[in-house]
């Protein structure tokens, strides 16, 4: 019976002493010190004393019980859990409270010293537990383990509460000191700004935002923006993906020593004597191809030039392996990240004009229909005369003899190809600038001018015998194959654009394979990337092998070597292609911010139930619009639309039929 004993419990975390009243069996009827009775089921008690208390009154029960709790709570301070885990922890057995009370303390053990046990015990949480009413040592692994998860618990409340006390003073533009857990804090809000709901961090950065009175976890990236970690426009992809911007310290020192590296002319064929010449866009500085071309009786003499990056960088050294991880070179508005530090990618491999580079160069010779007689791949040492402009070379091109007849000889290489199946697809490239008040102004660039055309037919004349001489002497490498379209569409009167669309969703997607198969969107019958080893690394891995069968060398890779890297990069290229995508769309929509309300033509691609798949055709931007207000468009039909809401972060553009 506890009828008149002291029974201690657990309430709402806290320790009670309490008096018992009336013992009912099925419930305890207490008394607290703060002078409330209250009912408990026996199940609960934690401590029954040993000796029944007597008293005079309510009152004088009460200061009773107080200077009991009084000197519980004192005896419990003397208590070093510790140190009685260390007297009992090799013995593989449990123990009763008193038992343990009697290591603690020398006097002779009462209610009081087993209440102040249980206490320290309950408070300690890491060196016993309990079972069946005793208690069982942990072993010094589980101590250990639970006293880092407790400190990791105590860093997070911290955090928590410092943390939120800082961005809810930020947010309020308040002055605020920056506590000492300031990266702990940003590192939470970037993964919430960047996974969302799949953080790994969710519940404690929803816990931290509310704690500073934010409820939507996609104020992180705004809040980023206004701590100054993050610019406005901030590409998160890039740390998605875990792209590298910037080249190490040792990255950027072996460029140096590379870039001392002597040119030998050795086996190289010397051709610094031909006028050879660039074209590329204004802003390039990455040089990695060049033409030259000599008109004589017999025949076109063309010379097609590639920067060698595989005679500079050894395969396996850091930037190989640098490369290996980038890919590629990465042209985003606003931002280049090459693939190769600027120290070679814009200097030493960079066929600048003026200097000499060593060059893979294929030597041809043309007949005036385009057909080819014969041709070389030679090792050679070339001279940039030339720097030129794709926009200069439009403009000059008619005058100028050599480039004319370049031009000329262009078309026809083209035609040859559409004859043999080639589908010409291309569309305006997108081109975005930004304009010192931080707008953002967008043009399409034509892919068809003379200069663009001209420079990529001999781009796939390259790249192509280069493929050919790779199968013929069953070089290893990776080709390039398209299996020819599921439906071949006859673009009538429904309009470039539409056309290529529609045309575009019926061709087969590109493979990369070691074995070598026809190209039909080319129209050639095999096809292989080595023309751009400065800017993708696929390139630089091809050209290793035609450096390889050009020196007499040994391969540097086998046919199974080429299709492990094909399959371990594979995902990665596909990650580049949407982060080049998606960014896009960002700077289109941004500008849509500005415009918001305007109107804008549009192409109507497909018809679906309840909405419609539309074509902003001055920015080659697709977009969906529901169907509404009763009106019906049809497939090609240009409209105008209205552009209602633009959110680039969310990747959401609102638009109505006008």
């Amino acid at each position: 019976m506890s009828q008149g004993r002291i029974v201690e419990y657990i309430d709402q975390g806290n320790f009670v002493t309490a008096y018992c009243l009336q013992d009912e069996g099925s419930r305890l009827h207490l008394l607290t010190p703060s002078n409330r009775e209250v009912n408990l089921s026996p199940k609960r008690a934690l401590l029954v004393s040993s000796a029944t208390l007597h008293f005079g009154n309510r009152e004088e029960l009460l200061n009773r019980l107080k200077q009991t709790e009084e000197r519980r709570i004192k005896f419990k301070e003397k208590i070093q859990v510790r140190e009685l885990w260390e007297l009992v922890k090799d013995e593989n057995q449990s123990f009763d409270l008193e038992y343990l009370s009697q290591l603690c303390f020398s006097e002779k053990v009462t209610d009081e010293h087993i209440s102040a046990l249980m206490r320290a015990l309950f408070d300690d949480k890491i060196h016993f537990k309990m079972k069946d009413g005793r208690f069982l040592p942990n072993s010094g692994e589980k101590v250990e383990q639970m006293m880092k998860q407790m400190e990791e618990e105590v860093l997070k409340e911290e955090i928590l509460k410092s943390g939120s006390a800082w961005l809810k003073m930020v947010m309020e533009s308040q002055p605020a000191e920056e506590p000492s857990c300031k990266e702990q804090v940003h590192a939470i809000l970037i993964e919430l700004a960047l996974y969302g709901e799949d953080a790994t961090s969710l519940k404690f950065g929803k816990d931290l935002l509310q704690r500073a009175g934010i409820t939507d976890i996609g104020e992180a990236r705004r809040i980023l923006v206004k701590l100054g970690v993050w610019e406005e426009d901030e590409n998160l992809d890039l740390l998605r993906f875990h792209i590298r911007t910037s080249f190490s310290e040792e990255q950027v020192a072996e460029s140096e020593r590379l870039s001392l590296k002597e040119i030998e002319l050795g086996e190289r064929e010397d051709l610094r004597n031909l006028s050879i010449f660039t074209v590329d866009g204004p802003l390039t500085r990455d040089f990695d191809d060049a033409l030259s071309m000599e008109i004589r009786e017999d025949a076109f003499h063309v010379g097609i030039h590639i920067a060698d990056v595989a005679s500079v960088i050894p395969t396996e050294d850091i930037l190989d392996k640098e490369a290996a991880e980038r890919l590629s070179s990465l042209y985003l508005p606003r931002r280049q990240i090459p693939m190769l530090p600027p120290k070679l990618s814009q200097e030493k491999l960079s066929l600048k004009q003026g200097c000499d580079r060593p060059a893979i160069s294929l030597l041809s010779r043309l007949d005036r229909e385009g057909n080819v007689l014969d041709f070389r791949f030679v090792p050679s040492l070339v001279r940039v005369q030339r720097q030129l402009t794709y926009d200069h070379v439009n403009e000059v091109y008619e005058q100028d003899v050599l480039l004319g007849a370049m031009y000329d000889l262009a078309k026809k290489l083209r035609q040859k190809r559409v004859e043999r199946g080639a589908m010409l697809l291309s569309l305006p490239e997108v081109f975005i600038q930004m304009n010192p008040d931080s707008s953002v102004s967008i043009r399409l660039a034509d892919q068809d001018t003379p200069s663009r055309m001209m420079v990529a037919e001999f781009m796939i004349l390259y790249n192509w015998l280069a493929a050919r001489v790779c199968k013929e002497t069953q070089v290893p490498v990776l080709y390039r194959s398209q299996e020819d379209p599921t439906e071949i569409l006859t673009p009538g009167e429904m309009g470039h654009i539409y056309y290529v669309f529609k045309q575009r969703r019926k061709i087969n997607p590109l493979v990369i394979d070691t074995q070598p198969k026809p190209h039909s969107g080319l129209g050639v019958d095999v096809y292989t990337n080595v023309s751009s080893p400065i800017r993708r690394y696929f390139d630089l891995v091809a050209q290793r092998q035609m450096t390889g069968l050009l020196f007499k060398k040994a391969l540097t890779y086998t046919r199974d070597d080429l299709e492990n890297l094909r399959m371990m990069v594979d995902p990665a290229l596909r990650d580049l292609e949407v982060l080049k995508r998606k960014r896009t769309r960002y700077w289109i929509q941004k500008y849509f911010l500005r415009h918001t309300g305007e109107r804008f033509p549009a192409l109507v691609l497909d018809v679906m139930k309840n909405r419609y798949r539309l074509l902003l055709t001055d920015f080659l931007f697709v977009v969906e619009m529901k169907r509404e207000n009763g009106r019906n468009f049809s497939e090609g039909q240009s409209i105008t639309v209205r552009v209602k809401k633009s959110d680039p972060w969310n990747d959401v553009l609102k638009v109505e039929a006008d």
